[in-house]
């Protein structure tokens, strides 16, 4: 049976000119998603904080308050302007939902490379301090990230922070816009879907507070991670200060039965108050003057009625006075 050979093949030709070419050209489309998602982005990305620096007013703020998401219906449907109403104070929130003094360091340090305020006032949770989760983690989060308009402050602040244990993955997606380019809510305004229920006072659930505990504390509190991040808030308020900006740390209000599942409390309460003394920082603990449940629209998140009894008994009161005529503590 007669042997069958194979063809001889070509030999492969490369064309460096055809191949530079394609690259390009899959260059150049990259450039126009990345303007298109950027543009579009800045027209969405209202809520988001490095959107809300880079559209500030330029002369600056009475008080820029920092927080996770109790301190977010402080700027509900326009609660933001009755508390500018109510304290005659110019007052930029800038807090972001699950994050804690590592992301709120970081974007005080935004901020402060191009703004200037009187004040600083930083709303507290302790489940913000005994997780990655909240901090370092929150830089890698697709969500936040899709919503982070491109700014050259706020990469090279991404490249800072490598060394504080942020994912190099989140400053790639960054400075790539892939997350941007690649957000499925696009034409979606940013905004916290909570803020629909700013105006209801649902019933309140005891399997509802169960599960948001296990949602905010992962782990069981850890010394180590505490004293971690308290390093982190101690950074963020010589930060502030040695930006001209005082000080005032706040705890929010809580519902009484939604306190009581804090684990571990006393013993945050403590270390807190040690590290804010430290520093000579004020410090309010508001988690127990709203215990009634009607002041919340979910197991603990202040809504419309809430948010107005806080604001003109307690919030003011702190907010009226400028922060460097204050006194040293209560």
């Amino acid at each position: 049976m007669a042997r069958r050979t194979l063809p001889d093949m070509p030999a492969l030709t490369l064309h460096p000119a055809r191949i530079l070419g394609f690259v390009a050209l899959g260059l150049v489309l990259y450039a126009l998603l990345f303007a298109g998602s950027e543009f579009l982005l800045r027209r969405m990305a209202e809520n988001n904080p490095v959107h809300r620096i880079m559209t500030a007013e330029a002369g600056g703020q009475d008080w820029v308050i920092l927080g996770a998401s109790h301190a977010m219906p402080l700027d509900f449907d326009g609660f933001g302007d009755e508390i500018a109403r109510a304290t005659g104070r110019r007052v930029l929130n800038l807090a972001v939902p699950g994050t804690g003094p590592l992301y709120h360091r970081f974007i005080a340090e935004r901020f402060f490379a191009t703004h200037r305020a009187e004040g600083v006032l930083l709303v507290v949770d302790s489940f913000a301090f005994y997780s990655a989760q909240w901090n370092e983690d929150r830089f890698a989060d697709s969500d936040l990230l899709s919503r982070t308009p491109f700014d050259g402050r706020t990469l090279l602040l991404y490249t800072r922070y490598l060394r504080l244990g942020i994912d190099p993955r989140a400053l790639l997606d960054y400075a790539t816009g892939f997350s941007r380019i690649n957000n499925r809510e696009r034409f979606s305004p940013d905004r916290w879907e909570a803020e629909d229920n700013f105006d209801r006072a649902p019933r309140p659930s005891s399997h509802a507070d169960r599960e948001r505990i296990d949602y905010l504390y992962p782990q069981s509190p850890d010394a180590v991670a505490l004293a971690r991040y308290l390093d982190h808030l101690t950074q963020l308020i010589r930060l502030a200060r040695a930006n001209g900006a005082e000080v005032v740390v706040i705890k929010p209000p809580v519902p009484d039965r939604f306190a009581a599942l804090l684990p571990q409390e006393a013993d945050f309460d403590t270390a807190l108050t040690l590290r804010l003394a430290a520093e000579g920082v004020r410090f309010h603990d508001f988690t127990a003057v709203l215990p009634e449940p009607q002041f919340y629209f979910d197991p603990d998140h202040l809504n419309r009625p809430g948010a107005e009894r806080f604001l003109n008994g307690h919030l003011a009161a702190v907010l009226d006075t400028r922060p460097r005529d204050e006194g040293s503590g209560d």
